[in-house]
């Protein structure tokens, strides 16, 4: 049995332990949820500042050029393809998740127009904003959306076939924690003449990606999760650079134009990945944004040339396997089940509980009432409603730059006071909030 002081010579001898020093974390918080907004960098609030005292306030319109507001975009993207397994010069960081699966989805299927492929395939489960972003361009564009479960896309009875125009998937899921096999499945993509659109939103910057070793078309993520950039910090796309001169980008903005000062009256896009920025950009979100992403590319000092991913991939196994371990043996009889995969290969840096719960005669799981019962204590995870296809989800962000092994210890302690306790059951923790 791993004990607490186990816990505490694992942090001991963890190499990452110093970047979370990174961060601000508050104090009695053990924060289980960067999956959905990352802690703040200790950097931000002054960087912040500094752009709107100094460069906003005092340099005015020359900042676009003395403080180089105007290529923030692309330098950040040159962040962010570190992280991504990207190179220089394709990726852009700008608008919202949901906005660049948009102009992506919508640059797939221009590409596939002709080709009398009519089927845009996505999981059941994908996170529902990419399925209505999806519904809508099928709508629009004449094509059908067909949604399936995962294990539809291998085997001899796979979806693949040759009237899939585009495979639009999320690397890895946001209510289990499954972590697709980016490589096999584009690969097998390509072999019907389909295009790929990956949503990295719960991987860049959690688990190693390889874009370009994968050979993918188009892909997109989130800035504000485990790249830390703020609430509603601005996103990512990236476009393989062998489309980057085909692509249709359908929100045709002045900013992605190929000379935005010239001011002609007709739109000429921009080269390569350019063209995907539209309106004019959001520079104090962008310098959030760049706080966190120096959050995480701190983590390549400890590993050389392989990047800052492979050591904290390192990390985060451990602490997910640590998590899974601690409950499995803890919580035993409480009626708690594995969700996430075990295998390594299949994981991303999550772990999804289900429940449950015999006291409740309507099937009701109590997994809602657990979560806040745990936040109310300090251990800050999220819930996620299921359906009669899936389960309702507690849900556990493990970011390795600022969660130890001890903080796993102790949020397994907490989840059992609350589940031997009943604590769970008052009233307070079954009233739903507006974000749950």
């Amino acid at each position: 049995m791993t004990t607490l002081a186990d816990c505490r010579a694992l942090d001991a001898q963890d190499p990452l332990r110093a970047l979370r020093d990174q961060f601000t974390v508050p104090e009695g918080v053990l924060y289980l949820d960067g999956n959905s907004l990352g802690v703040m960098p200790k950097a931000a609030p002054a960087r912040i500042a500094e752009v709107v005292t100094k460069e906003w306030g005092e340099g005015l319109i020359r900042s676009w050029n003395t403080a180089s507001w105007f290529d923030l975009p692309q330098r950040l993207g040159d962040k962010v393809a570190r992280v991504i397994g990207a190179a220089p010069g394709e990726v852009v960081c700008t608008d919202s998740t949901s906005v660049n699966l948009y102009k992506v989805l919508f640059a797939a299927l221009s590409q596939q127009k002709d080709s009398g492929r009519k089927l845009v395939v996505s999981e059941r489960s994908n996170f529902p904003t990419d399925l209505y972003i999806a519904e809508s361009l099928c709508r629009e564009r004449g094509f059908t959306l067909k949604l399936i479960d995962a294990a539809e896309l291998q085997g001899p009875g796979s979806v693949l076939t040759d009237e899939v125009a585009v495979l639009m998937l999320t690397h890895v899921n946001y209510r289990t924690g499954a972590m697709h096999d980016m490589k096999a499945i584009t690969a097998a993509a390509h072999a019907v003449g389909a295009l790929t659109v990956w949503d990295l939103a719960h991987s860049a910057g959690a688990v190693p990606v390889a874009l370009n070793d994968s050979n993918a078309d188009y892909a997109i993520g989130c800035g504000y999760k485990y790249l830390n950039g703020g609430p509603g910090a601005p996103a990512f796309a990236w476009v393989n650079t062998r489309h980057a001169g085909e692509f249709e980008q359908p929100l045709s903005g002045w900013w992605g134009h190929a000379a935005p000062f010239e001011f002609t009256p007709h739109y000429r896009p921009a080269p390569g990945v350019g063209r995907y920025l539209c309106g004019t950009q959001p520079i104090i979100a962008l310098a959030g944004l760049e706080c966190g992403l120096d959050t995480v590319l701190a983590a390549e000092a400890f590993n050389g040339t392989n990047g800052a991913m492979a050591a904290l991939r390192t990390k985060s196994l451990a602490l997910t396997d640590l998590f899974i371990q601690l409950v499995e043996e803890r919580c035993a009889g409480q009626g708690l089940s594995l969700v996430t995969p075990r295998e390594h290969a299949q994981r991303g840096s999550q772990v999804c509980l289900s429940r449950e719960n015999p006291d409740d005669p309507q099937g009701g799981s109590g997994a809602y009432a657990i979560v806040q019962a745990l936040i109310a204590r300090g251990v800050i995870g999220d819930y996620r409603a299921g359906d009669s296809q899936m389960p309702d989800i507690l849900r556990f962000g493990f970011t390795p730059l600022y969660i130890g092994f001890e903080d796993v210890w102790n949020s397994v302690e907490h989840l059992v006071q609350v589940l031997e306790s009943g604590e769970w059951k008052r009233e307070e923790f079954n009233r739903k909030n507006a974000v749950t």
